[in-house]
């Protein structure tokens, strides 16, 4: 002899709905796993980091970075830029990617002449694809200096763009340290 299973009914036949207190811990509990998701990925974030040496001074290497209107004329990362530097400030990048040009509104986090430079992008509401974009200079001899471009990702869907990051975002990093290099030398025989 065999016998199934079937729904637990009401004497009319109906099937007995689920409680709300079961519906309430179900609910509960991908409360919690969306939570925990969210702090992993805002705890392990994605940085990417980019070095060149540049035989030039702090100061000649700030000029450059900080001249957002010429972006448009040598740099191949963000090819558009506009906005004042200043602390609390937002400025509007374009950037050219793998699949076209992509416009963001950083707020400006840090600027110090000849030092760094810093700024943080969000898809809103914020914690789903932020972006803390750094430059720091630093001096390694008299007319030779350090320039280093981090980015620090954080995110709940930062782990599903990290490849794209690192494969298209990362050389566009170094593209764009070189392009700084040559127009820094191309300014200092001006």
């Amino acid at each position: 002899m065999t016998t199934t299973a079937s729904a637990p009914t009401l004497e009319s036949g109906a099937p007995r709905r689920r409680s709300p207190r079961r519906r309430l811990i179900v609910v509960g509990a991908l409360v919690a796993v969306l939570a925990g998701y969210s702090a992993w990925t805002n705890l392990r974030p994605l940085t990417l980091s980019a070095t060149i040496e540049v035989d030039a001074t702090s100061e000649q290497v700030w000029s450059v970075l900080a001249d957002l209107d010429a972006y448009a004329e040598w740099n191949p990362f963000i090819v558009s830029s506009s906005g004042e530097l200043e602390v609390g400030s937002t400025v509007r990048h374009v950037i050219r990617s793998g699949d076209g040009t992509t416009t963001f509104t950083p707020t400006v986090l840090a600027v110090e002449p000849g030092r760094e430079l810093r700024w943080v992008g969000r898809v809103p509401p914020g914690g789903v694809f932020d972006g803390e974009h750094s430059f720091t200079i630093e001096p390694l001899g008299p007319n030779r200096v350090r320039l280093k471009q981090t980015e620090r990702f954080a995110g709940v869907a930062v782990p599903i763009a990290s490849g794209f990051l690192k494969r298209d975002i990362l050389p566009r990093f170094e593209a764009m340290n070189r392009a700084l290099a040559e127009q820094v030398a191309r300014h200092g025989r001006g």
